[in-house]
């Protein structure tokens, strides 16, 4: 049980860390006592460098879990050029996709988050690696291939697959299961329903909310949700249901701004 990260800029100034709290390691340092898990985005957005994820791994207790998200690019996400790697910046384009680059350079970006999120492997603490696919990420063969391909280029550490489009959920979980792909679990207001399935030995839940604004709003106001107890009561006897299915169940409170993820997340984890 844990948050889509410990550092967003709105939970700092909802003073969710106590006063002494304030820098990168005390707040890592000081989650970690709350949790033992938590879901690392940042990733998502720029590579940072290996001796940064081995401060994560060497600030955190033993047994502690990170996820981490898959670098923009390789879920078919545009992608800022200034948030590649300099030295793969082949191009003037204010933002690349796969299909601007160079396959060495794509092989050289896989190569580089693979060595982002060796020092946590290595040391133990990482559980899954999550591809959240956009809407443009479509049911079809060569989305099939492509989830493949990103199975067999992490092999073997193993892979957790979000989507945001229509027609994955529930007619393409036969395939995850017989591919042995974690598939990801959502709670959101659209488009994809909130089907509980385990189609590996691990599962994933993560909420994102239910904000009347998730699909004009910015991305504060899409993800600032704060569930009621109610509601997580309800979710507490699924999340229990599906956990008997699987070795291990990672749940992520996502609605990420202020302290609403952790406050949900802590009465969660006392329901379950």
């Amino acid at each position: 049980m844990g948050t889509a990260g410990w550092s967003d800029k709105s939970l700092i100034a909802a003073r969710w860390y106590p006063r002494g709290v304030h820098t990168p390691e005390q707040r890592l340092r000081f989650y970690a006592k709350q949790f033992d898990f938590v879901e690392v985005n940042s990733t998502h957005y720029a590579l940072p460098d290996p001796a940064t994820t081995k401060a994560w791994a060497d600030r955190t207790p033993e047994g502690f879990v990170f996820n981490i998200k898959a670098f923009s690019l390789l879920t078919h996400h545009q992608t800022k050029t200034a948030m590649l790697p300099p030295d793969l910046r082949q191009t003037d384009r204010g933002s690349v996709g796969q299909r601007h680059l160079a396959r060495t350079h794509v092989d050289a970006l896989w190569d580089r988050f693979l060595n982002t999120v060796a020092p946590v492997h290595e040391a133990g603490k990482l559980g899954l690696l999550l591809f959240q696919f956009p809407p443009w990420f479509r049911p079809g063969d060569s989305a099939r291939e492509y989830l493949l391909e990103c199975r067999r280029r992490t092999a073997p550490l193993r892979i957790c697959v979000e989507f945001r489009a229509a027609g994955w959920v529930p007619d393409e979980l036969d395939f995850l299961a017989a591919h042995d792909i974690t598939y990801v679990c959502v709670d959101m207001p659209r488009p994809i329903p909130p089907v509980l399935a385990v189609t590996s030995d691990d599962a994933v839940v993560r909420f994102h909310g239910h904000s009347q604004l998730w699909d004009t709003g910015t991305k504060e106001e899409k993800y600032r949700y704060r569930y009621s107890e109610g509601e997580l009561d309800e979710w507490a006897a699924k999340i229990r249901d599906l956990a008997e299915q699987a070795r291990t169940t990672y749940v992520v409170m996502n609605n990420c701004f202020a302290d609403d993820a952790q406050v949900n997340a802590a009465y969660l984890r006392g329901a379950l």
